[in-house]
């Protein structure tokens, strides 16, 4: 970063900073209480009064965690007075999330464990309350790093899509985006550390820019989320949780390397992280490293090369009064752009022309301050996105800079019998410059406002969530050229207001048979790129016109969902409809402009529907062996029964997954046979092509080598065992014929020490 760059920056920080000059305030005042020294403490058992050895035991509003030793004794010091939310979890046992009232130096507080065969009931956080998914009125799909990378997958967001009701719009493997039941783009928010990340996410080459390496988790809203997050959350919501910290009194470390035949690739992470009761401290790196692609004819395609590098670091601080974490992310991506298709074959790793340069910086700090029966959560964040594309030289053609800031602050109330009640402010200023030699959008700010207010109301095995949210954005934009050439503007001066409602109910109607009902609203500002575009954005391969008199989209989503699971059987349906006034989209006008194909933003009402149905069968008594499958569907048309673009073609999966120990070597052994049916796919807007359908065979096996407390992670898969030739709908390579991924045989190594 150049030295004008960082104080360029450096002013940004400093001026929203003054601007929230009472949250500062709010902060330092807070920080200043006196402390006190409360400790939680007690044993897990089983049913048969046994202790349970290596309970997972975690505070997640202060940031602490431990594990049970062979007694199934836990403690947890520095905890504040009040209703503190802990939850215990270890794999093969029902998970418990309790509020355990702390009024006392010392609390003892133990518990039994119900044994069960199935996978871990986690704590959900991006719903606001922090309860169990058993617990919850939304469903919310939660899936680990570790199970995704299990899967083989090269990136990120490859593994996401692997969730039912979630796929991705690829570019090569380099450049995914999330696609949330037919809604992608700014339609999707994503979180990391806490902060809603914004990196021009109008861009189909824009991809996530987040590198899985330090992250534990990430949970998948399916449908408007707009009453905890704004706009942009109209479609859903990727929650990332960053990876927790040591065991209070502990030092750990972990260095993991994964490599990959078909793009000759390389990830290597190494993390560092230590605790004592109060302070905590985490560091991290990772470097990616990959050649073009290979497809299923053994052909390379030139320029889908990619390079990363990215770095985390956190420092925490929590005592009986309050909790903080300060958390830095770098991730810088160096990335080729597929233009010419497959040409000279190459494994170099060095990037050709056009290709992308993209720094982001992220930086945020979460906080929690404990009033006895209340909380106060207050979030700041700061994201830096640095966006260049080169088209046949080092001189950038497009530059474009992008700065938020952004402010998330939430009161619980005290629990008043069986209520749980929020009250919340969000905000974000964000500014947009370009420094480059073309102009695809306007140098712009952005002021965004929201107030909300939600509660949650339980009884016996039922609970209602309820909600009422206000939301204000503005945006100016500065006059640029001369109007009619490619990258000429007027200026700007518009405002959007919106006011969206949410209800859920959730019960048991018999035993072990769970029924959701869920209604929201969500709504999404036009973003600047559709108010404004005038230029070929590289990559696209057509001229976009932006259209100033887009409205406000605004939708309704009515969800359905129906779970039943005993000791060896679940089963689950999920259905919704969505409806979406003002929807917006590109059409061709049939001019050419720049040798390119001219498209103009416009909007029409849409609706999509569609859901996921799936089942997990666990045989008595053969305890090792897992069944799964789960098909997902989505149609989506516009008011004239024309079907929208970017909708993801019906998928059927399966996978047979045992489970062994061999002795006391290695545990947590797992072999998996996957077969991933995805249909044709011919309901398709007018500039789009329809694909034809495909089946991939997949291979995993692994598990975990103890040495005495060090542990060793391994996990060998064959993705796309026998090559096939196939073209993903999605893929944006798909008008070239080119297509995707060919077998990939990955091996990942994990040591922990």
């Amino acid at each position: 970063m150049s030295l004008k760059s960082f104080r360029d920056e450096f002013l940004f920080i400093s001026k929203s900073f003054s601007m929230n000059k009472y949250i500062i305030a709010l902060f330092l005042g807070f920080s200043a209480m006196v402390q006190a020294q409360n400790k939680i403490s007690g044993t897990i058992t089983d049913v048969q009064n046994l202790p349970l050895s290596s309970v997972s035991v975690y505070a997640p509003e202060i940031h602490k965690n431990t594990i049970t030793d062979a007694k199934g004794y836990y403690e947890i010091n520095a905890v504040p007075n009040g209703n503190i939310k802990v939850s215990f979890s270890i794999l093969g046992y029902t998970s418990q999330n309790k509020s355990i009232l702390i009024n006392e130096k010392e609390t003892v507080f133990n518990l039994i464990l119900n044994e069960t065969h199935f996978e871990m009931d986690e704590v959900i956080v991006s719903t606001g309350f922090s309860k169990l998914q058993s617990q919850n009125v939304m469903k919310v799909e939660h899936e680990t790093v570790a199970s995704l990378q299990q899967k083989g997958t090269t990136t990120l967001i490859e593994g996401l899509a692997t969730i039912p009701g979630v796929s991705q719009v690829s570019t090569g493997t380099s450049i995914g985006k999330p696609l949330i039941r037919g809604l992608t783009g700014n339609r999707v928010l994503v979180y990391s550390q806490g902060v809603r990340i914004e990196n021009q996410q109008f861009g189909d080459e824009h991809g996530l820019g987040l590198n899985s390496a330090g992250v534990e988790s990430v949970e998948v809203i399916k449908g408007p989320a707009s009453l905890l997050y704004g706009s942009d959350a109209m479609g859903g919501v990727l929650y990332f949780n960053p990876e927790k910290f040591a065991d209070s009194k502990s030092f750990k470390g972990d260095f993991s390397q994964r490599l990959f035949s078909n793009t000759l690739g390389s990830s290597s992470s190494l993390g560092l992280k230590t605790s004592t009761d109060k302070w905590k401290f985490l560091v991290r790196g990772t470097y990616d490293t990959h050649s073009d692609y290979q497809t299923g004819s053994n052909e390379r395609v030139t320029n889908t090369r990619y390079n990363e590098k990215d770095f985390k670091t956190a420092l925490g601080y929590s005592n009986s009064q309050f909790s903080s974490v300060l958390r830095y992310n770098y991730n810088k991506l160096d990335l080729g752009i597929p233009e010419d298709g497959i040409e000279a074959q190459s494994e170099s790793k060095i990037t050709l022309f056009p290709r992308q340069g993209v720094a982001n910086h992220l930086l945020s700090w979460n906080n929690n301050f404990f009033f006895g029966t209340s909380k106060l959560e207050a979030s700041l964040g700061y994201v830096a996105n640095d966006r260049s594309e080169f088209e046949d030289s080092d001189v950038v053609a497009l530059r474009m800079k992008l700065n938020t800031f952004n402010y998330d602050v939430k009161y619980h109330l005290p629990v008043f019998g069986n209520f749980e009640s929020i009250f919340g402010i969000q905000g974000m200023y964000q500014t947009n410059d370009n420094l480059g030699e073309e102009y695809l959008i306007p140098n712009a700010k952005t002021n965004d406002i929201g107030v909300f207010a939600t509660t949650n109301y339980q009884w016996k095995s039922n609970a209602i969530q309820a909600g009422l949210r206000y939301d204000n954005r503005k945006i100016s934009s500065e006059s640029q050229g001369i109007l009619g050439d490619e990258g000429s503007f007027t200026a700007l001066d518009t405002s959007f207001d919106s006011f969206n409602a949410s209800l859920g109910y959730k019960t048991d109607l018999v035993q072990n048979l769970t029924l959701r009902m869920n209604i929201a609203s969500g709504f999404r500002a036009p973003n600047l790129a559709e108010l404004t575009s005038n230029g070929v954005h590289e990559g696209t391969n057509r001229y976009e016109i932006g259209n100033t008199n887009l409205k406000t989209e605004q939708n309704i989503q009515s969800d359905v969902n129906l779970e039943y699971g005993n000791t060896h059987f679940e089963f689950f349906v999920n259905g919704f409809y969505n409806h979406i006034n003002n929807y917006i989209y590109t059409s061709p006008t049939g001019e050419i402009l720049e040798e390119n194909a001219v498209f103009e933003y416009t909007q029409d009402n849409a609706k999509l529907y569609g859901g996921e149905i799936g089942l997990h069968f666990h045989p008595h008594p053969l305890d090792w062996l897992h069944f799964e499958s789960s098909f997902e569907t989505v149609t989506g048309k516009n008011e004239n029964s024309d079907y929208l673009p970017l909708i993801p073609a019906n998928n059927w999966n399966n996978t047979i997954r045992t489970e062994f120990r061999l002795k006391k070597w290695l545990k947590n052994g797992f072999a998996a046979f996957n077969v991933s049916k995805t249909f044709n796919q011919k309901n398709i807007s007018g500039f789009e092509t329809g694909s034809d359908g495909y089946t991939l065979v997949n291979l995993g096996l692994g598990g975990t080598i103890a040495f005495g407390k060090n542990s060793l992670d391994l996990h060998l898969n064959a993705n796309n065992l026998f090559n096939k030739t196939y073209v993903a709908h999605l893929s944006r390579l798909k008008t070239d014929g080119i297509a995707n991924i060919g077998r990939n045989i990955s091996l990942g190594v994990n040591f922990s020490f």
